[in-house]
């Protein structure tokens, strides 16, 4: 390594990038210097002389010699500072207690939360965790649920799509079967009437909710009107279609009945439904976000953002409403899932990132990744690596910040439900950010202070009495698997992964204890699909076969798979052919109703035996992800003799 380049690198050590990285099949990798700069650059450092670098790293190390804005540590263990401390104290109530000093470190309450503390005079926050998340409730047998997409449910009087009442009476259905749980797409917040972003993964916020999944008849309002849809949602006029009659709504309303909906708005509640305001002004015009609209309005504390505000203040109470309308409707089911008799109802996904030209970019600045989106590196199971068109938190924002934005996230994401599903869970610990306009190969690993991320994570779990599930799969960076079994979040083991070392199926039996044992994900073919291969028409329509293999020799290599699961699953009994699903569908259901897992949860393409799966990654418009809808009202759908029988197998377990 040339003199020139030590600091460089030792810049990129302080900002937390790896230089060096192994791909899935431990191969290992370096971080070319010109994907270094460009990647410090978008994280606010100047880069381009030795002096320019120096300085930046002075700067790092100055920040990180500091007394944090927040503090983290766990219950009754030394609390790490970055220097010794003689006295240290923390708020009880209105009075000052002493906290015990071992080797120069305090020792942290003994009780989980949120205090003032002082160290040697100086104040700050303390957050301090208990030892792991809740787990599922266990009442006499382990606890089972299926995981569904809310648009795609039918109700019997028609709709567009899916919304939080169709939900309210899907929980209340599946609670009758003996379920304890429905796992939910996310409900972060999209763009408001815009029809062609509407991955729920790609959200303008992930602090707030979807609006047009409210249903104001779970607040004894007046329903909205019904459009109806055929077998795919056409989101495209769809979402247009319900902002305008959720606006009809609101002008319907009299002057209290708006400020009893919307309350006492915190700032950033104001701020978003700003950004939902300036959204839906400026994105007719053709602004595909913040970015795009004139410089003005790009800080959100310009006083041309509060003229505007006001100029507009009706359209800002109306989304101010219609988040109110969401927020108080996803309370609403749970109250009715809890009602119904499940032990803990709802189980939320957290998305891995927003859109950079969302309402979160905007409003919180450099808390984000600027200039930077997330994917995946290419490997040899993905050559050409993934791009995400998403960021996440800046790590340097979050310390600044004491966290408080991830913090309100987790909050958000906890408020209504007794468990929280986090997409990608991996970025706890480390995200691949690539350079705007480059390729994933362009990118490196950024590290995240993952167990800080961990202990708020448990804490907040605490607080909300909620259990997590840490989604697993792929290549876990190093320690991830133990860190998170120490703090008891559920790691996710879904039947196509779970091989054992012959490339065969491991038995029921051999799953873990603190796992989600699963027969598919959204991501994942449905059991029926998989069986008949539906999946690999898809892959040979979307030329995603592997090089060099074509359908008939794909088939043969799923015969021999199919051939290594029905052993694992049934044995003994003749296998059924690839056209007639069914018997595989229920063997698959019946295995992981056997698992010694925490929880079991079953897609509901999986429970009513549907071929096609709702989103394939890396497509967008060449698969209908996200759009796909139930033929019927779940309750007809259920009440078929060979769903009731998969039911009962996970009632038994």
């Amino acid at each position: 390594m040339s003199d020139a380049l030590e600091p460089l690198h030792a810049l990129a050590d302080a900002a937390g990038l790896q230089r060096r990285w192994r791909d899935v099949e431990g191969r290992d990798h370096v971080v070319p210097d010109a994907t270094l700069r460009g990647v410090l650059r978008a994280l606010g450092h100047k880069v381009d002389t030795p002096r320019q670098i120096g300085a930046a790293l002075k700067t790092l190390e100055a920040e990180h010699g500091a007394l944090p804005a927040l503090v983290i540590a766990d219950a009754g263990q030394p609390v790490e500072l970055p220097s010794r401390c003689s006295r240290a104290e923390f708020a009880d109530g209105d009075t000052w207690q002493p906290l015990e000093i071992r080797d120069g470190r305090p020792i942290a309450p003994p009780e989980p939360g949120y205090f003032d503390c002082r160290f040697d005079g100086e104040e700050t926050r303390l957050a301090v965790a208990p030892p792991h998340c809740p787990v599922p409730p266990h009442q006499g047998h382990r606890s089972w649920g299926a995981s569904l997409q809310i648009p795609s449910l039918r109700p019997a009087g028609g709709g567009a799509f899916g919304t939080l009442g169709d939900l309210a009476d899907a929980v209340e259905t599946l609670a009758q079967a003996g379920a304890d749980a429905v796992a939910i797409n996310p409900v972060h917040a999209l763009f408001p009437g815009n029809g062609e972003h509407f991955s729920p993964y790609s959200p303008s916020s992930r602090r707030f909710l979807n609006a047009a999944m409210a249903d104001p008849v779970l607040l004894g309002l007046p329903a909205l009107p019904e459009d109806e849809s055929g077998s795919l949602i056409d989101w495209e006029s769809a979402l247009p279609s319900r902002l305008s009659q959720m606006r009809a709504l609101f002008d319907s309303l009299s002057p209290q009945q708006r400020a009893d909906l919307v309350g006492q708005p915190e700032k950033d509640e104001v701020l978003h439904a700003v950004f939902d305001t300036l959204d839906c002004h400026y994105r007719p015009k053709g602004a595909k976000g913040w970015r795009d609209w004139p410089r003005q309005y790009r800080n959100p504390a310009s006083k041309a953002v509060s003229t505007f505000a006001a100029k507009y203040a009706d359209e800002v109470e109306f989304h101010l409403a219609a988040q109110a309308l969401a927020r108080a409707g996803l309370a609403k089911v749970q109250d009715r899932a809890k009602a119904a008799g499940m032990s803990i109802g709802l189980v939320g996904d957290l998305a891995v990132g927003v859109d950079p030209g969302g309402s979160d970019c905007w409003t919180l600045g450099n808390v984000m990744l600027r200039g930077l989106t997330i994917g995946a590196p290419p490997d040899p199971l993905g050559p050409h690596g993934q791009n995400w068109n998403i960021t996440g938190f800046s790590p340097e924002g979050l310390r600044r910040t004491g966290f408080a934005p991830w913090i309100a996230m987790i909050r958000a994401a906890l408020a209504s439900g007794g468990g929280l599903r986090i997409d990608h869970a991996f970025g706890l610990a480390r995200l691949w950010v690539i350079p705007e306009g480059g390729g994933p190969g362009d990118g490196a690993y950024l590290t995240y202070p993952f167990e800080d991320l961990l202990r708020l994570l448990t804490l907040e779990a605490y607080l909300a009495d909620a259990f997590i599930i840490a989604e697993d799969l792929g290549t876990a960076p190093h320690g991830f698997s133990e860190a998170i079994a120490r703090r008891k979040m559920l790691g996710m083991r879904v039947l196509w992964f779970e091989r054992a070392s012959d490339d065969g199926f491991i038995g029921a039996h051999d799953y873990g204890e603190l796992a989600v044992a699963m027969t598919g994900t959204h991501d994942t073919p449905t059991v029926a699909g998989w069986w008949s291969g539906r999946d690999l028409d898809w892959a040979e329509t979307l030329g995603r076969l592997p090089e060099g293999v074509d359908r008939v020799n794909a088939e043969q290599v799923r015969d021999w798979d199919r051939g290594l699961l029905w052993s694992t699953m049934e044995g003994h009994t003749p296998r059924p052919a690839p056209d007639e699903p069914k018997a595989a569908v229920d063997a698959a259901i019946a295995h992981i109703a056997r698992t010694p897992s925490m929880l079991a949860l079953v897609p509901l393409e999986d429970l009513l035996g549907l071929a096609e799966q709702p989103n394939i990654p890396g497509t967008t418009c060449e698969h209908p992800n996200w759009r796909r809808r139930l033929d019927a009202d779940l309750d007809e759908l259920l009440a078929a003799p060979e769903v009731r029988t998969r039911m009962t197998m996970l009632r038994s377990g």
